[in-house]
């Protein structure tokens, strides 16, 4: 297993890369610094796409498509953040602007 990096350094080095790439991108939730989970909700020209931080069958930090494989409307990816945020208070919730609905960090997508 990999070792953790802290939910507030992540977050600050995904909103640089968001930056880098002349994207925008800005905390809608501060969770726990050190180990809130997070989750990325990426803005397209199609509708909303929210990425949960999971970890992989090996250990390693991936991401999962909580609201799916197609875009959804802003009812929808609000739904699905309430419910998480519900069950783990310490989420951190970073949305980016990504008319592709790529995220501007690298990370597999399960």
């Amino acid at each position: 297993m990999e070792p953790r990096v802290k939910a507030g350094i992540w977050v600050s080095m995904a909103l640089r890369l968001a930056d880098i790439a002349g994207r925008s991108g800005a905390v809608l939730r501060k969770g726990d610094p050190d180990s809130g989970g997070i989750l990325c909700v990426l803005r397209g020209r199609d509708g909303l796409l929210v990425l949960s931080q999971v970890r992989d069958a090996e250990g390693r930090p991936a991401w999962m498509r909580g609201t799916g494989e197609a875009p959804v409307n802003q009812e929808a990816a609000d739904a699905y953040v309430d419910r998480q945020v519900r069950r783990d208070p310490d989420l951190w919730i970073v949305e980016f602007d990504a008319p592709d609905l790529q995220p501007p960090f690298e990370g597999k997508v399960l």
